[in-house]
């Protein structure tokens, strides 16, 4: 999957200026950021970028002293989680729950505390716990009765749907737009032996068209945008009293979201945040 690299220049420099900017970027598809001196490199896939879209975002930046300029060019085609895979990272425990890779292995007095131990081999997939998005989800799924059937949307290395059913799912259902992501998922539901209730499918919402059945829990870490498209088709697929949980997007975002899951006849149960990351909660009754 090809993805543009967008420098943007920050003058003067400012820490909040730089939180703020990332978030509004967020809205014309970013998906991920990496801090600079003075600014941020953003990265957007190409497929979905629109410069016009960026123009009008930016235009509304708050920050009148300061003077937002960016640069475009193809990012380099080489592993995004080459970090990950060469050094792996450092157990994430929650409450019942460990994550870890297989580099890193917990010691044994939290495998004593913990009831479900998720092994995650990050390959060009996001998705490894250490995101406060993913921690929020997981530490929610925690906290749920167990039920029948998981829809991950944007399933990246699977995580979600591998915790719902170590947790007692009988089957999850992902898909993601990244054929590594795919890939990736089907390789972390063997090493943590779920894959036989696991199947993961290349495509976006379209995919769900080809899925029968509704499903007792929707997941989705994912950008704004695509959760402001996608959640009318997650709606239709989700079961009488069933739970849908959201992520991947900013606090300052969450009124738009239950605004939308409210005109799907959503209502929200709970909301929670995590360094201006937030996790929204609603039950379809």
């Amino acid at each position: 999957m090809k993805y543009f690299e967008v420098k943007f220049t920050l003058s003067p420099y400012s820490t909040d200026a730089s939180d703020v900017l990332s978030a509004m970027a967020g809205e014309a598809g970013f998906e991920s950021f990496e801090e600079t001196a003075d600014g941020l490199l953003g990265y957007v896939q190409q497929s979905l970028f629109s410069e016009d879209t960026l123009q009008e975002v930016l235009s509304d930046f708050p920050f009148e002293s300061i003077t937002v300029t960016y640069d475009i060019r193809e990012a380099e085609d080489r592993d995004w989680n080459e970090q990950w895979e060469n050094e792996g990272f450092e157990p994430i425990i929650l409450p019942g729950l460990i994550i870890h890779d297989g580099r890193h292995l917990p010691d044994n007095l939290s495998i004593l505390n913990s009831k479900f131990l998720i092994e995650i081999d990050a390959k060009l997939a996001f998705g490894t716990g250490t995101h406060e998005t993913t921690r929020m989800i997981c530490a929610e799924l925690m906290q749920l009765p167990s039920v029948a059937r998981v829809l991950d949307c944007g399933t990246g290395t699977g995580i979600l749907s591998i915790c719902a059913l170590k947790l007692g799912a009988t089957e999850a259902v992902g898909y993601d737009i990244d054929e590594w992501s795919v890939d990736n998922a089907r390789h972390n539901a063997v090493i943590n032996r779920v894959d036989d209730r696991f199947t993961s499918l290349l495509g976006d919402a379209t995919i769900l068209n080809k899925v029968e059945g509704t499903f007792d829990l929707v997941l989705a870490n994912i950008n704004r945008n695509i959760l402001l498209a996608d959640m009318p088709a997650m709606r239709e697929r989700m079961s009488p009293g069933a739970t849908l949980i959201l992520s991947g997007f900013y606090t300052a975002d969450s009124p738009l979201l239950i605004e939308k899951a409210a005109t799907l006849g959503l209502t929200l149960t709970k909301q929670k945040e995590d360094h201006d990351w937030a996790c929204l909660v609603f039950s379809y009754l």
